[in-house]
């Protein structure tokens, strides 16, 4: 009922598995029982939780009967591609900013993974820019270009983080606890990468919103804890507002993990490169070292350092991001032949 009333393009036909990780519960060896929400099996664009906040942004766009969506990342964007993925699907156009982030890239960064990816799917322009950047205000300037060319465009935030995308991962919590209560289980924690807000933001409310006593670890992926805490906190109440359940606040938790930020946003250290491989060794798991990899070492850490009671279930929101992996190649290459697995 509290989600109904807004408008919503479907791209997701099924429920995302809810899976065990039997391996890594045994490897990690803390009581605590570990499982995947698989939010990168999205179908659309390849995958990740920007489908979700998708269905309800361009539930809106196609209300407003826009015919170009316009939207912006850093140049390994996950979200990007997603938009221009389910533009295609949509017969959009889609035109995107990339901002220039991450330092000291090669080749492997500027044109594959997201980045071909993008060019496939047929944007319609990729516009490279300078990191700090003012992107809202690029945004804006390309929306003014292309209304000046007849065009009826439709801004996305980056990482479709507003109170409108917010509301997939509202739904993703209707969605998750019928899965636990299927399979007889208490969700206990649920751990995730934190960047644009909007995902934790939507989490978040919905918790409060559908009064699920779940703990929200958000791991973050460039912003110090108490910025991103403040960030997400903002996001959540609006969101609670937009649904007509303000009173809803005063249950809101949000807890954030800055550890993992590694120097600032796409740059991967050590323990997130190791956590990607043990992701993939353990559960033949893909993650990605600008979001979920970040997020996994959050996860490896807490549960090493006892963080998790005994008999507790933890869910890892895999919230996508492969293709990007194929950019950071080089990074990995030192690490394939070593046994991560091995204690420490």
């Amino acid at each position: 009922m509290l989600l109904s009333r807004f408008p919503r393009v479907r791209l997701i036909d099924q429920p995302t598995p809810l899976e065990p990780m039997p391996r890594l519960t045994q490897w990690l060896d803390c009581g605590a029982t570990f499982w995947v929400k698989r939010d990168d099996c999205t179908q659309a664009a390849g995958g990740g939780n920007k489908v979700r906040k998708l269905e309800y942004l361009l539930g809106e766009a196609l209300s407003q009967q826009a015919d170009l969506l316009i939207t912006q990342g850093a140049v390994q964007s996950n979200h990007v591609r997603q938009t221009a993925g389910a533009a295609a699907r949509l017969g959009l156009g889609c035109r995107a900013i990339l901002e220039r982030r991450v330092p000291d890239t090669d080749r492997d960064f500027e044109e594959s993974g997201n980045v071909f990816l993008d060019r496939l799917y047929g944007v319609e322009s990729l516009r490279y820019v300078a990191a700090g950047t003012d992107m809202t205000r690029e945004l804006a300037a390309e929306s003014e270009q292309a209304r000046r060319q007849g065009r009826r465009p439709y801004v996305i935030p980056g990482g479709g983080s507003n109170r409108v995308g917010a509301l997939g991962y509202v739904e993703c919590v209707f969605e998750l606890a019928a899965q636990a209560n299927a399979r007889a289980i208490p969700i206990d924690w649920i751990v995730h990468a934190t960047g644009s807000s909007g995902t934790q933001a939507g989490l978040a409310a919905g918790l409060a919103a559908f009064g699920v006593d779940a703990h929200l670890l958000g791991v973050s992926v460039r912003q110090p804890r108490a910025v991103q805490v403040a960030k997400v906190r903002a996001e959540a109440e609006t969101v609670l507002d937009y649904l007509g359940c303000p009173h809803a606040a005063s249950a809101l938790d949000v807890e954030v993990d800055d550890a993992h930020v590694d120097g600032g946003y796409g740059m991967a250290g050590p323990a997130t490169l190791r956590a990607i491989l043990v992701a993939a060794r353990l559960e033949g798991l893909l993650l990605d070292p600008t979001y979920t990899g970040k997020a996994f070492a959050g996860l490896i850490a807490r549960a090493r350092a006892g963080h998790f009671p005994r008999g507790a279930q933890v869910v890892f929101l895999h919230t996508g991001g492969a293709p990007g992996l194929f950019a950071y190649r080089q990074q990995f290459e030192a690490l394939l032949g070593s046994d991560v697995l091995k204690p420490s």
